[in-house]
């Protein structure tokens, strides 16, 4: 990972926001910009230099970790000390810094260890995330392992096919998923898993329970680990026993709108069209009301990232973006049925990073 090209970036944006400081709190941007795996840091950075905060528990994981920006190990608040440095760095009479990511009470706390000259002026609120943007479209390096990690989710998959059957508990399967996930090397997973089964397969995020498979009913497991420091994202719902003609035909409209949203990735679409090619198809199956969330959201360093593909949603994808597509049906009472793939964007259109099967499995 070229850390020093990241930093460059965002200096630039500084320097065209006018700021000659920025205090960057959120790990996953420190993370991103100079490589730090930590759980406490801050990232102090001006036009000239980059200082990374931390405590004393990191040293060694910090010095090995950190080749772009100079170490300081403190005892205390690393954002604390990474602010009173930018005040003291000559010509830095400003520091930037995300409010989507700082409380109020950390903000009365920074002011209140700067001198008392600064406490009015010094910090200034960004109108709109610095590094963030940075984040969203992923090079060559992010990628390759943004695809490494979705294999993975796709060999957890088909592992999963061999082990499901009527009776199991939710969270039997949820444990197996999980225990594979690590000997396939996972970090952890990326967020809870969800296993919901018969009628809980109606709820959107039916996290594993204690409820037991049933002998004839849908199943959906959607799942994602996390492959240095990369989120997977992916859902397949598989039939237990036979489907009825109704419960087919629900699964190939899902499986067809997701097809659909599929085919309508490339750099240069708008996300809510995206998301239009794949309601649409629900929308003519008479299923529209039943799909009640986006299509989709971006991938990376957190499983949650912009953009949001959902309705009425005018941000144009770009080549290196990384998203979801995945429609559902949730019939309450009844079943639910939810497919998703991550999806790479490339100049041309969409490249599917996790090919596993999508065609109904009957078990």
């Amino acid at each position: 990972m070229d850390h020093l090209r990241r930093i460059g970036q965002l200096r630039r944006r500084l320097t065209k926001a006018g700021l000659p400081g920025l205090v960057v709190t959120h790990l996953a941007d420190v993370r991103y910009l100079c490589g730090f795996t930590g759980s406490s840091a801050a990232l102090a950075i001006t036009r000239r230099a980059a200082r990374l905060f931390t405590d004393g528990r990191y040293t060694e994981q910090a010095r090995e970790e950190v080749s772009a920006a100079e170490v300081q190990i403190v005892k205390d608040s690393p954002a604390g000390n990474a602010i009173e440095w930018l005040a003291a760095q000559p010509g830095v009479k400003t520091a930037g810094f995300d409010p989507a990511r700082t409380t109020v009470a950390e903000l009365a706390r920074w002011k209140a260890a700067l001198p008392s000259r600064l406490r009015r002026g010094f910090l200034s609120a960004l109108s709109a995330p610095l590094v963030e943007p940075l984040r969203w479209v992923k090079d060559e390096d992010e990628l390759a392992l943004m695809a490494e990690a979705a294999l993975v989710g796709c060999k957890l998959f088909e592992h999963i096919l061999g082990f499901i059957r009527p009776g199991l508990r939710e969270m039997e399967v949820a444990a197996e998923l999980e225990h594979r996930a690590r000997l396939l090397g996972a970090e952890g997973m990326s967020f809870e898993t969800i296993v919901a089964s018969g009628a809980r397969s109606a709820l959107p995020h039916g996290r594993a329970t204690g409820a037991r498979l049933p002998r004839r009913g849908f199943v959906t497991l959607d799942f994602g680990v996390i492959l240095k420091g990369y989120c997977s994202d992916m859902s397949r719902t598989v039939f237990l026993g036979s489907p009825r003609a109704r419960e087919r035909n629900a699964y190939q409209a899902v499986l067809e709108a997701q097809e659909a949203g599929v085919a309508a990735v490339s750099s240069g679409a708008s996300c809510g069209d995206v998301d239009e090619a794949a309601r649409s198809v629900l929308r003519g199956a008479g299923l529209a009301e039943a799909f009640t969330h986006s299509t989709g959201h971006g991938v990376g360093l957190e499983i949650h990232e912009p953009p949001r593909i959902g309705a009425g949603q005018t941000t144009r994808l770009l080549a290196g973006m990384v998203v979801t597509i995945e429609p559902g049906i949730y019939l309450a009472g009844e079943f639910g049925i939810r497919i998703e793939d991550m999806v790479a964007v490339t100049r041309t259109g969409g490249q599917v990073l996790t090919p596993a099967p999508k065609v109904l499995i009957e078990l």
